[in-house]
């Protein structure tokens, strides 16, 4: 399964890690908490998909 693009206004490490957590997290243990997924959880995201600007008329 393709991982869809980032949508605007989306982290794309979190979009990443939600539709392609098999992989993103293939090297955790069984209850083991993702620490990228953690820091974001705790701190936000660093980086979010910018949107498009809208003309409000």
């Amino acid at each position: 399964m393709a991982i869809p693009e980032t949508p605007p206004g989306e982290c794309p490490q979190c979009w990443q890690h939600a539709y392609d957590s098999r992989n993103a997290h293939r090297h955790l243990g069984p209850r083991e908490d993702c620490p990228e997924c953690v820091d974001h959880m705790r701190n936000g995201c660093p980086y979010l998909v910018p949107k498009k600007s809208s003309f409000w008329w």
